[in-house]
């Protein structure tokens, strides 16, 4: 399990660092081309929430801490369907993985 830290005061929540490792770099690249944009998540089963949400800045601190022993390989058609979601006005949210497509 890997976790996703952000803001001061932070907020943090634990991904599967499979998930966590997509989410990085779509969130990465909006923030480095300086978008702002909302992140979304199904909260811990203990919460009471149904969905909980940030607001992602680029002047915000991030944090992306994995530990896995290896990084996970990218599945590209996932990553395009985060990176569609991100671009919404509903903003990112985690998808299921869909199959990588056969070369």
């Amino acid at each position: 399990m890997g976790k996703f830290i952000y803001g001061t005061p932070s907020v943090t929540i634990e991904f599967d660092d499979r998930v966590l490792a997509h989410v990085k770099v779509v969130i990465s690249t909006k923030l480095r081309r300086g978008e702002s944009f909302l992140f979304n998540w199904e909260p811990a089963e203990e919460s009471d929430a149904s969905l909980c949400s940030v607001w992602l800045h680029p002047a915000i601190p991030i944090q992306f801490e994995f530990f896995g022993n290896r990084e996970p390989r990218i599945n590209r058609a996932w990553l395009e369907d985060l990176i569609r979601t991100a671009n919404s006005n509903s903003g990112l949210r985690v998808t299921p993985e869909p199959d990588e497509p056969k070369e």
